[in-house]
């Protein structure tokens, strides 16, 4: 009996022979942990020695990494302004990036100034860290003409149209928001909306046990725990005077955690847009940001219990996010090594779509399908998502670059716009 329900995925398995234990399976498919893929990542590079090290340790097999439960004292030990995941120099540098000169405005201002562009990218790159498989052009054509796109899920689509109704409510409540309850249960509402298998536990903290396939790591399983120490995490969380840190600190407290059935990670991404939305910085796009090094590094806070990794993609995905800003761009640092490999081959591909004034529909199946052809396996994706970014911030301004003229610019633009 209990081999049969292995197989049909329902309970999982540790350990062999008399000391087999079995436990229940997650049933759910947007917090799966997959540890375990091929190292593609371009980014780790980047990582910190420290980052490094918990990367080698979660890389190992499943077997070889120890059983562990939620450790209340890494919650319990934190102390607002006095303990610092992110230190200093670090806190000073986001900062500069972020800070667009508008901190002495009403909360919200400058959200609600990159709201159309915002959308797109931060539910597209939300969504992807999930498995979603929209493009960015899918994303947009569906957050602005309501077009969903051919041959995708349900799920994808519900998924991408949550995340827009989440970022609204971030930048019409931008004066009220907070690290309270109302706050991140009603992000989780927005979030969760039709994805949950149990519709009654949107925005509700659960009371249930759940598991993450993939990790040795099991959340906390007592209702009456969860609550509270969902509850000191507000607190404690409200209390950060740091808005970098306060951002920081929400993204490795709350999958942490696990409050809610499903649907955790997502929450975690935009409420650490709560404290750079009430202080008017730059937003958290999670632009560039490779799935594997997210999987990895939050799989380094629940089973280690350490924010190296995590800390050097947050890090990485900020630097991002502003250089999607021109007012900052000049100010992040060196080229983009996987852009200037593939520069001529990206240059081609813009200069086909617009010359062929092709429709971001048209242009988003043309460059998948080119993609399979010419780029190897393991950059199609970030080739893709390059070439579209390209084509999205495409102006008359910065066409020279790709020996396009302006007439040519203006004739495909016009259907570029059309949808």
């Amino acid at each position: 009996m209990l081999i049969q329900l292995e197989k049909e995925g329902r309970i999982a398995s540790r350990g062999a022979g008399r000391g087999k234990r079995y436990f229940p399976a997650v049933l759910r498919v947007s917090d799966m942990i997959v540890a375990e893929a091929p190292d593609v990542s371009y980014s780790s590079k980047k990582l910190s020695e420290g980052g490094e090290a918990v990367k080698r340790l979660i890389m190992r097999p499943l077997s070889e990494r120890m059983a562990v439960t939620y450790q209340p004292t890494f919650l319990e030990s934190y102390q607002p302004n006095q303990t610092a995941y992110l230190d200093e120099p670090l806190k000073a540098e986001l900062m500069a990036l972020g800070d667009i000169g508008q901190s002495a405005l009403p909360a919200g201002t400058y959200l609600r100034q990159v709201m159309d562009r915002l959308i797109i990218d931060l539910s597209w790159n939300s969504s992807r860290l999930e498995g979603n498989t929209y493009s960015l052009l899918d994303t947009q054509l569906l957050l602005e003409a309501g077009q969903n796109a051919e041959g995708k899920k349900v799920e994808e689509t519900q998924m991408i149209l949550n995340h827009k109704a989440a970022i609204e409510m971030l930048a019409e409540q931008a004066d009220e928001i907070g690290f309270n309850r109302y706050t991140i249960c009603n992000l989780h509402a927005l979030l969760s909306e039709n994805l949950m298998p149990n519709l009654n536990a949107t925005g509700l903290i659960r009371v249930k046990p759940v598991g993450i396939t993939g990790t040795a790591f099991r959340p906390l399983a007592i209702p009456q725990k969860v609550e509270h120490y969902f509850d000191l995490m507000l607190k404690k969380a409200e209390a950060i005077q740091d808005p970098f840190e306060q951002a920081f600190f929400i993204m490795v407290q709350l999958p942490y955690l696990q409050p809610f059935e499903d649907v955790n990670k997502r929450t975690s991404r935009l409420a650490a847009n709560i404290s750079l939305t009430r202080h008017n910085l730059c937003p958290l796009s999670f632009t560039d940001v490779d799935q594997n090094d997210y999987i990895r590094a939050t799989l380094g806070v629940y089973e280690l219990n350490r924010v190296d990794y995590l800390r050097d993609v947050f890090s990485w995905a900020y630097r991002r996010s502003c250089a999607r800003h021109a007012s900052i761009r000049q100010v992040i640092g060196e080229p983009d090594p996987f852009r200037l490999q593939y520069r001529e081959l990206i240059k081609q591909h813009v200069q086909w779509v617009v010359n062929q004034r092709m429709s971001k529909r048209s242009a988003s199946k043309w460059i998948s399908e080119l993609a399979q052809k010419e780029i190897q396996p393991n950059d199609r994706i970030r080739f893709i998502e390059v070439v579209e970014l390209e084509l999205c911030g495409l102006h008359e301004g910065n066409i020279a670059r790709y020996r396009l003229r302006p007439c040519d610019f203006l004739n495909w633009h016009e259907i570029w716009e059309s949808v």
